[in-house]
């Protein structure tokens, strides 16, 4: 009898928790026809989709129940009047929010587009994002359309319009970033913060600067799905991780001769990866030059590897010339298959990584202000 209780004992919290982790999506929709078909796809890409569930209307209502581990963007899309799922582009019968455990409903007419939703802490959240953050940047980006419109194709292929697309696009993109530090540190408890703040690490990870907010978010947070992903980013253990030893290389330079990272041993050394076809490598190139000319003549330098293509070594000396870098530059001409590139693990550009002079990795992705604030710490 003990030994019955004791099983039961234990299977009950178990149960519980396995029930927990469910989620009850109800859609009613009023004017919809009886063969309209429904999917729940996931919402990160327009054309990487996957469908995470499907149901056909009864009654008036759509019913969807399953397991979740974590608050996950979805889209909820309606196949109905020739309008289908497949495809999953932004004209489709579709509404966006985060599906997450417990009761969600979503209720409307005919259409998805207009269906209001309720339900779940995280789409509370998601609808302020959108407002605070999201909407100002679609304002920007709507009114740069406008203007570009106005010119001629003549006009958009203009070296002066280029300059100031580039430069307008790179200040969206870190008034974007800006507003999403605002929301996350006014909504530390928010799982859409955990989102925006991945968001923010991207593929380049400023460690200096994210890490430090990563270790303000709950436990629950940080040891979600989402959590972990961040966390691998963030302590990376491989071979160019912070504090490792930078790895060895050799690369030729504009005039074809090799260089080797061991030819700056004994310097502080910025490994700036970037290229001539890089539209935000060329907008921070002005920065990098003025912590390069305000630091150089204390034990500070830089050198460019260029992930340029193959046949365009004009290009890239004629980018090097007009953004005015007088420092190092090594290229193979090869691509994203640039050999540093590869055993530096670089994924995007730009991106950099800052070496003392004992060739430790001491920081990456040091942009803006950011490079300089560092080097005033460490070159003073």
């Amino acid at each position: 009898m003990k030994r019955i209780f004791f099983i039961v004992f234990v299977l009950i919290p178990m149960l519980a928790s396995a029930q927990s982790d469910e989620y009850q999506l109800t859609a009613t929709f009023s004017d919809l026809k009886s063969s309209a078909k429904a999917y729940v796809v996931s919402a990160y890409g327009w054309t990487n989709y996957k469908v995470l569930d499907s149901a056909i209307l009864i009654n008036g209502s759509f019913h969807f129940k399953n397991n979740i581990e974590e608050p996950t963007k979805v889209g909820f899309v309606i196949e109905h009047a020739g309008a289908s799922y497949k495809g999953w582009k932004k004209g489709d019968d579709a509404v966006i929010f985060y599906l997450e455990k417990g009761p969600i409903s979503i209720t409307g007419t005919d259409s998805a587009k207009t269906a209001k939703i309720k339900g779940g802490i995280a789409n509370v959240d998601f609808v302020r994002y959108n407002l605070e953050v999201m909407a100002p940047i679609v304002s920007l980006y709507k009114k740069m359309q406008v203007a570009m419109l106005k010119l001629t194709p003549e006009e958009r292929k203009a070296p002066s319009f280029l300059k100031a697309f580039n430069e307008t696009t790179t200040m969206i993109g870190r008034k974007t970033d800006s507003l999403k530090y605002v929301f996350i540190k006014q909504n530390p408890k928010s799982y859409i913060s955990l989102v925006a703040l991945s968001e923010l690490a991207g593929t380049t990870v400023n460690v200096t600067k994210i890490e430090p907010i990563f270790r303000t978010f709950s436990f629950t947070a940080r040891n979600s799905p989402l959590g972990k992903k961040l966390a691998e980013k963030l302590y990376d253990n491989g071979p160019t991780a912070v504090g490792k030893i930078a790895p060895a290389f050799t690369q030729n330079d504009i005039n074809d001769e090799p260089v080797q990272l061991a030819d700056y041993k004994g310097k502080y050394v910025l490994l700036d990866f970037w290229a001539s076809w890089c539209g935000p490598c060329r907008a921070e190139n002005p920065n990098v030059l003025a912590a390069y000319t305000k630091y150089k003549d204390k034990n500070f330098t830089v050198l460019g590897i260029s992930l340029d293509q193959p046949g365009k070594k004009e290009a890239w000396l004629a980018a090097i010339k007009a953004d005015g870098l007088p420092w190092g530059q090594v290229s193979d001409l090869l691509y994203w298959n640039n050999a540093v590139a590869k055993l530096y693990r670089i994924k995007s550009i730009p991106q950099n990584l800052l070496i003392d002079p004992n060739g430790k990795i001491i920081a990456k992705n040091l942009r803006g202000d950011a490079l300089n604030e560092r080097l005033a710490t460490l070159l003073k």
